[in-house]
């Protein structure tokens, strides 16, 4: 009898055990679903159901997200998410590996597939890029001590701090689809229902490290990342909402930065979830693109 869900399974990078969602089908290409920031891997499942006849689908939780470990530390530099794609790849032996990522997720898969451009069979990034050209100007205004002092500020206010807590799951639902008003309750519901967890009082918290909030500010310089999109040589689609916050790369120009193998697809009555806003176009898209 065919299993109806994912089977839950782990491995460790850098001494931290991280969850992964393996949905099966294993004789299949490997297809990794990476999501974003303070979401969780089973935000994938409507896509995962659709792609899991044709692909051996893996969906990881990024460290400190859903059912993967929290940092001792609480620091979450991209390196460290980098290194531990890196490390699911290698370990579980999935190279040339097609991958499609969300925000956070798509800067990191984006960002591997420039330093391992071999490992990679083709990407869809989704919104993934990281902060606009503009955003970049005005964040450059400020010192780079300031931004430091910033981070320390932010820092200590989480490690002050205990994961909020919603008296009951409805409370938390809410909250959910107020943060994401183009989800259907139903999507809500799902997306709530797994990436929040029941305390011993009863209460309801987002499983989440709440030191997530503290983004770290060493980073690889935006020069080495803009290098490390010329070295991609996948055929790669770049998906963007046309309400959402994100920079469409086409229209800010960091699209100069790419090879001829890359294009562009924006959507109308979209944000930043493109994937669930609008769900049925996505997965069509999707299909044509990664066979």
């Amino acid at each position: 009898m065919e299993l109806i869900g994912p089977t839950s399974q782990s491995f460790i990078s850098q001494r931290t055990r991280l969850h992964y969602a393996d949905w099966g089908n294993h004789g299949a290409p490997p297809l990794i679903l990476q999501h974003g920031g303070r979401d969780h891997c089973r935000s994938w499942d409507w896509v995962a159901e659709e792609l899991r006849h044709d692909w051996h689908v893996i969906c990881p939780d990024l460290r400190g997200h859903g059912d993967s470990e929290w940092t001792n530390t609480g620091y979450y530099p991209m390196t460290a998410y980098v290194y531990d794609f890196a490390q699911l790849v290698h370990q579980l032996e999935l190279a040339p590996v097609t991958i499609v990522a969300h925000s956070l997720g798509g800067n990191v898969a984006t960002r591997y597939t420039g330093l391992y451009p071999e490992n990679v069979r083709k990407l869809v990034s989704i919104e993934g890029l990281g902060p606009s050209p503009a955003m970049q100007e005005e964040m450059a205004k400020t010192p780079w001590f300031d931004h430091r002092k910033q981070w320390i500020d932010k820092k200590r206010d989480s490690s002050a701090r205990t994961p909020k807590r919603y008296e009951s799951f409805e409370d938390a639902l809410d909250r959910m689809h107020e943060a994401n008003t183009y989800l259907s309750r139903t999507q809500a519901e799902h997306l709530t229902r797994n990436g929040a967890i029941r305390n011993e009082d009863g209460t309801w918290s987002w499983k989440f490290d709440p030191h997530l909030h503290a983004w770290p500010p060493d980073d690889t310089t935006l020069e080495q990342v803009e290098e490390l999109w010329a070295r991609i040589t996948c055929p790669t689609l770049m998906i963007y909402g046309n309400d959402s916050w994100a920079s469409n790369p086409e229209k800010d120009g960091r699209i100069k930065h790419f090879g001829e193998n890359v294009s562009v697809s924006a959507y109308d009555r979209a944000g930043h979830w493109v994937h669930h806003d609008r769900f049925d176009d996505f997965v069509e898209e999707v299909k044509g693109f990664i066979v």
